[in-house]
């Protein structure tokens, strides 16, 4: 199972799909699902779903893994030839300066460039201090002038990504681009695997989505067409186990897999998921039964589509269950495939406890 997931991952990790331009991932997912029996579905917005049909009675599940990531994209083409670009996503200004990207010219063809970053022996003390705010920064193709640019195929639009990377670690972790959320994406297709022959389980939406990066979109319209019961997200869980981060809890690295408890953005979304408690207790109760250590996390700053999707029809009974991951949003993030590999399972088995006595009654726990 490790050995696919990380396959999965590192083949995922690799295809640029900037959100709203998520084609390509789709793509690679699509044809897997095929390689394992499974047939799937476009939505108008570019959702990939596929559905593993279950028992009818039982409660109906939609997990969640986006495909896209986060980036840039072009703004405008300088006379000079270099490129000023706009944020899609939570990109963080701080870590962009001197970065290798891709511009993404459609049909497969990509142009390198790298982020200037300012000479350093021309800048003044004042300078190097300083955080460059994106609008500044520009990028450097080895254009000569606009001209060459358009030429090349860059326009108005362009998405643009970090240079896909990946960096094999020490102990079985990995680095480099979008692991957010491409590792999900794997577990989910590793999850197909696991599930596709299965007896007595609950009907399985997998839905790989689109533009979470941009303000959680996608996954909400495959709810409204799904109306499923339960919604599982997948995504990262910010690791603590690093200097910079002790504060914020305690989620380590390599140390099993992550069930919020509590999340909540207030930087002009206002929103937050509080999970419900029959997911609570099963994911709990799972994990000590298949002796798997589950971390629990609660933090503010971060939100995930379940955020939207609880609130579709008449509500959806919604948890977020993540991979410890450092360095989140960055060019290089960091994860543990140990911890990839445990989720997988602890998902699996949870799947098989929603059976006739699972209940969803909110009145059937004390809180």
């Amino acid at each position: 199972m490790r050995d696919r997931i990380k396959c999965w991952t590192e083949a995922l990790m690799m295809i640029p799909g900037l959100s709203g331009f998520e084609g390509n991932v789709r793509r690679y997912i699509k044809a897997e699902l095929k390689a394992l029996g499974l047939s799937s579905r476009t939505d108008m917005l570019g959702n990939l779903i596929a559905t593993i049909e279950g028992n009818p009675k039982l409660p109906s599940v939609m997990l969640i893994g986006h495909m896209d990531q986060l980036g840039l994209i072009v703004r405008k083409i300088e006379a000079s030839g270099v490129i000023r670009a706009e944020r899609v996503g939570g990109v963080p200004e701080r870590a962009l300066a001197a970065h290798e990207v891709l511009l993404c010219l459609g049909q497969g063809r990509t142009l390198p460039g790298i982020i200037a970053n300012k000479s350093h022996h021309a800048t003044t003390p004042e300078e190097k201090y300083r955080v460059v705010p994106y609008q500044e920064l520009y990028i450097d193709c080895g254009f000569r002038s606009a001209e060459e640019a358009v030429a090349a195929g860059i326009n108005i639009g362009t998405p643009i990504v970090y240079a896909p990377n990946v960096v094999q670690l020490a102990g079985g972790r990995i680095g480099g681009t979008s692991v957010d959320d491409r590792a999900a994406c794997a577990i989910m297709l590793e999850l197909a695997r696991a599930t596709r022959e299965l007896r007595d389980l609950p009907t399985i939406h997998l839905v790989f989505s689109v533009l979470e990066e941009f303000n959680l979109r996608g996954a909400v319209t495959a709810a409204q067409v799904l109306q499923p019961d339960i919604c599982i997200q997948l995504d990262l869980a910010l690791a603590t186990d690093t200097p910079d981060m002790g504060h914020r809890g305690d989620v380590r690295l390599g140390a099993g897999p992550v069930m919020s408890m509590f999340s909540f953005h207030g930087r002009g979304t206002l929103n937050g998921c509080i999970p419900h408690p029959a997911l609570v207790q099963l994911f709990q109760s799972t994990a000590d039964h298949e002796k798997i250590t589950l971390q629990r996390s609660a933090h503010i700053g971060a939100l995930t589509e379940t955020s939207y999707v609880q609130l579709v029809g008449k509500g959806v009974a919604s948890i977020d269950m993540g991979f410890p991951a450092r360095y989140t949003h960055s060019a290089l993030e960091v994860c543990d495939l140990a911890d990839l590999e445990s989720l997988t399972r602890l998902l699996v088995a949870a799947l098989r406890r929603i059976d006739a006595g699972f209940s969803l009654d909110r009145d059937d726990y004390v809180e």
